[in-house]
């Protein structure tokens, strides 16, 4: 016997109510210094792709709200970024006129020594190339990232970029400090 009943497994929905009550619990977590950012940024993906797993793919209000969560999910992480690039310690780019390319990594003779068990002991090398500051990774182990992005050879840098060598990273500058009295 056939039957027209379709049976699905999809878990129980949330209500209005106790979705507001999750979402207030992170933000709470957050304010209270109780969840890292990070893992608020992922628990709120989670809770968004939540709230549509039960929808049909097909149906085109589900493609929009899908969409809508994938924006979400993108400002999220520009979001991290811009929290985490404001909290980051400034590299300040060298001066144009100093000449070879600076050597980033644990080795003494660096002239950017990173004193840190993710950095390689030969891990980066920042240099002037045709008025435009290069950055190379230099087969590193743990990796060099730029905004983000793992380099795989060298890229083009500017002040603002957030870099990281490992797990040790930096907002770069050109700005310098000006002491005096």
């Amino acid at each position: 016997m056939t039957s027209s009943f379709e049976f699905s497994t999809y878990p129980a929905r949330l209500s209005d109510v106790e979705r507001d009550k999750a979402l207030q619990v992170l933000r709470d977590g957050v304010a209270m210094g109780r969840l890292s950012h990070d893992t608020f940024v992922r628990r709120m993906e989670l809770a968004l792709a939540a709230l549509v797993a039960d929808l049909p793919r097909e149906n085109r209000l589900s493609r929009a709200v899908l969409g809508s969560v994938e924006a979400v999910s993108g400002f999220t992480v520009r979001l991290r970024r811009a929290w985490q690039a404001e909290r980051l310690p400034k590299l300040l780019l060298p001066h144009p006129a100093h000449g070879g390319p600076l050597r980033i990594g644990r080795d003494p003779s660096s002239g950017l020594r990173l004193n840190h068990e993710t950095v390689s002991r030969a891990h980066a090398e920042l240099s002037r190339q045709g008025g435009l500051w290069v950055l190379k990774d230099l087969g590193s182990t743990n990796g060099t990232t730029v905004n983000g992005r793992r380099v795989t050879g060298s890229v083009v840098v500017r002040e603002g970029d957030q870099v990281a060598f490992g797990r040790m990273a930096f907002r770069l500058s050109a700005t310098r400090v000006h002491g005096g009295a």
